[in-house]
């Protein structure tokens, strides 16, 4: 099942029928919103067992997109002069960084925030195979830290650069510890409420997907498994977020067009480090910025979590596209992931404007 596609997106829908091909995710959604309007696209099917297409207007899990939203409520607090981005992380979090040369006195909360803090990720050290036989249990933050911290850093901080969840579960303890409330409330407060973010949550330990919503899947052994339920106490301030396409495309533009953020802490966050990606992507502070095949550049951040994978991006001008596979970890995840940033940058390029909806 799929919507049919506008005029100048038909290169976009022949990608979306590709990633829900043989071997592919069941059902995938593309949406784009610039000046005119948003058009919305979808391949596939919502649920494996009824053949229920995507909803267009579709809640999901955004995984590690939830870094930008963490890393904007850190960047404000910079702007009260809370925080201090170049300050150790022992400054806010006494203690909690320390053993197999990790040194919280050593790393700065730009470090956290841009991965190059060397610390290992807790992830690398956790199987599918544990999480599945309890997808509800809840973790606590600490423990999460406390799972890499049993491994050698991987560098010496501001060396290198290695994408770790870890720094972004310190940067949510961080925010609580600042702040004497949970992130989560932070989250709501300073960006989900300003931007009458409607579908967007930070669900705790809450397992349901709240209102429409396609199911999630995992292929760990060659088969689909319905991971749709899961405690995203897993991911944390990593990557536990709820939100939509819609939500999603709004805050991009919002955020790289200077919605949240003062220009200086703005500056920070667009200010990047290379990643030794084939694509030539460069890492910010929770944002990422990567070539547009008709020139220029977008910003944005990919996610993946038990049951989907998404990616974001937005361009100066305004044009932001978000896209989201109900399949993750499964099929080939690199192809998967070439897939979804083809499409992006695709929808991204095309020249004919998007329709308004009503």
């Amino acid at each position: 099942m799929s919507t049919p596609a506008p005029p100048g997106y038909t290169d976009v829908r022949t990608i979306l029928q590709r990633l829900t091909g043989a071997g592919g995710a069941p059902g995938v959604l593309l949406a784009v919103r610039d000046a005119r309007g948003r058009t919305v696209l979808t391949s596939g099917v919502a649920n494996i067992e009824t053949h229920a297409p995507i909803a267009g207007d579709s809640r999901f899990r955004i995984g590690s997109m939830t870094k930008m939203f963490v890393a904007t409520v850190v960047l404000q607090l910079v702007a009260e002069r809370r925080v201090v981005l170049d300050a150790p992380v022992e400054q806010y979090l006494p203690g909690v960084i320390s053993g197999n040369g990790n040194d919280g006195r050593d790393i700065t909360v730009r470090q956290l925030l841009q991965h190059t803090s060397g610390l290992p990720d807790y992830l690398e050290y956790l199987s599918l195979g544990e999480v599945l036989t309890d997808p509800v249990a809840h973790h606590d933050p600490l423990e999460l830290v406390q799972i890499a911290l049993a491994h050698p850093r991987l560098f010496a901080p501001g060396t290198g650069w290695q994408y770790s969840s870890t720094n972004y579960v310190l940067a949510g303890m961080l925010i609580e510890q600042v702040t004497d409330r949970p992130y989560e409330q932070e989250i709501e407060q300073r960006v989900i409420g300003p931007l009458g973010l409607h579908d967007t949550f930070v669900p705790g330990d809450e397992s349901a997907i709240p209102g429409t919503h396609p199911q999630g899947y995992a292929e760990p052994e060659g088969s689909l498994i319905d991971t749709t339920e899961v405690n995203p106490s897993i991911a944390g301030a990593s990557g536990a977020m709820i939100s939509s396409a819609a939500d999603l495309d709004r805050f991009l533009d919002a955020l790289v067009n200077g919605g949240l953020l003062r220009p200086s802490e703005l500056q920070a966050m667009m200010t990047t480090h290379p990643t030794g990606s084939s694509s030539g992507s460069t890492y910010g502070l929770g944002l990422e910025s990567s070539s547009l095949p008709c020139g220029g550049v977008y910003w944005g951040h990919d996610g993946g979590i038990l049951g989907f994978q998404t990616l974001g991006g937005v361009t100066t001008d305004g044009r932001s596209v978000t896209v989201m596979a109900n399949l993750y970890p499964g099929g080939s995840d690199a192809q998967a992931g070439a897939d979804m940033r083809t499409a992006l940058t695709t929808a991204l390029c095309a020249s004919t404007p998007s329709k308004p909806q009503r």
